[in-house]
């Protein structure tokens, strides 16, 4: 006690927010790990674990983000100095400050690539009218090459023009 008496108090403060930012740190692993199993849990599993296992893993993850945020209030409302004042209550307000302003972040950037994805699709669409146009007019003019082919080198042509084949080529 008479070393945090003796202790320069933003050097305890620097501590404080150290080991509660470690242990926040801690806390947004853990809860990630279960943002990321509640994810896989909507998509089809084809993995090895039965259900069972994998909702026990999910009841103890949640558990521990439960204990690990039981544990932080207790710090911040009990074990916190005096000089630093209702830091839970602080701490709480600026945590859902921070919520609202990602989870808007978060919309933002998921409606950005909405957009982006329907101006890929609209373009690749684009594309492939364009393709269809230029294969339908390369079959056309092949189609009228090989009319005029076909009739050129036929025997009624041939007979009627009887012209060397040379002699005129447009004719």
């Amino acid at each position: 006690m008479q070393e945090i008496g003796k202790a320069d108090p933003n050097d305890v403060f620097i501590n404080i927010g150290n080991d509660l930012g470690a242990l926040m740190d801690e806390y947004d692993k853990i809860g990630k790990v279960f943002l990321q199993q509640e994810a896989e849990a909507q998509q089809v599993y084809t993995g090895t674990e039965s259900i069972g296992k994998r909702a026990l893993m999910r009841v103890i993850v949640r558990s521990r983000l439960d204990a690990m945020l039981a544990e932080l209030r207790e710090t911040m409302v009990y074990k916190a100095p005096p000089e630093l004042g209702a830091l839970w209550t602080k701490y709480e307000a600026m945590w859902k400050q921070i919520v609202i302003e990602q989870d808007e972040a978060h919309k933002r950037e998921t409606a950005k690539m909405q957009i982006e994805a329907a101006q890929r699709r609209r373009l690749a669409r684009k594309r492939k009218e364009e393709a269809v146009w230029v294969g339908a007019i390369l079959f056309v003019v092949a189609w009228y090459v090989g009319v005029l082919l076909l009739l050129r080198l036929s025997q009624t042509y041939r007979g009627h023009y009887s012209s060397p084949f040379w002699s005129c080529v447009l004719c």
